[in-house]
């Protein structure tokens, strides 16, 4: 009876403790680029592909760059959340015609889903309003594949899951009030991609291809904040 008193008091205890948590809701675009990276693989039908790939971002043109996060903030200010980053990445017209194609993009887009990790430290400077921040992500990339090999029937044309992602995150954050805030921040991804090219319908037989390439993004964002 006594032990179950004990383990009674304990869970009321606990229950009672004030726990200082808080749910910040992040939209922001930015001006985004890519990092050039080798491309390998084959066409469908076993076609050779080997090129150093100088990738374009092209962030100010439609579909545009941005991204959102959700993130749980603990009293340790440590945060746990989830991001979504719509970046891109284009072919340059060198490597399309070095290659034999007429489209090879990410373009709609290279869309990293990632799982994070946050650390703030509010009150750090003298003005209380600015609050800087770091973060780093793990999760995947699932990319709108656009490419059309030159003398094909058809266009690979559809959203894939291509392999592992990573982020980092360094910025800092201004607050206008207790729940509105704006911030600037620099931000990468990193993702390692196998990407299918369909095979021609066409030609009977023709095994799809699959192209490997590393895709690593620059941004700087600029965006707002809303907690509750």
């Amino acid at each position: 009876m006594m032990k179950q008193l004990k383990w009674a008091s304990v869970a009321i205890a606990f229950a009672a403790t004030p726990v200082a948590a808080e749910m910040e809701l992040s939209l922001y675009l930015g001006v985004q680029s890519v990092q050039e990276s080798t491309g390998s693989g084959t066409f469908p039908g076993g076609v050779p592909v080997s090129r150093s790939f100088d990738w374009e971002g092209k962030p100010l043109e439609n579909p545009y760059y941005y991204g959102g996060r959700a993130m749980w903030w603990t009293q340790s200010n440590l945060g746990f959340g989830i991001e979504g980053t719509h970046t891109k990445a284009y072919a340059s017209a060198a490597d399309l015609a070095a290659i034999g194609a007429s489209s090879f993009e990410l373009s709609d887009g290279h869309n990293i889903i990632t799982a994070n990790i946050m650390k703030r430290w509010p009150g750090i400077f003298a003005n209380k309003s600015f609050t800087p921040y770091v973060g780093a992500g793990a999760g995947v990339a699932i990319p709108h594949v656009d490419v059309t090999v030159l003398g094909a029937s058809n266009r690979t044309f559809g959203y894939e899951t291509t392999g592992p992602a990573l982020r980092g995150i360094a910025g800092i954050k201004y607050d206008l009030n207790e729940r509105w805030a704006l911030f600037s921040e620099y931000q990468f991804t990193w993702s390692d991609n196998d990407i299918t090219i369909d095979a021609d319908p066409l030609v009977p037989g023709q095994l799809p291809g699959k192209i490997n390439t590393e895709i690593l993004t620059h941004a700087v964002n600029f965006g707002v904040s809303y907690s509750f």
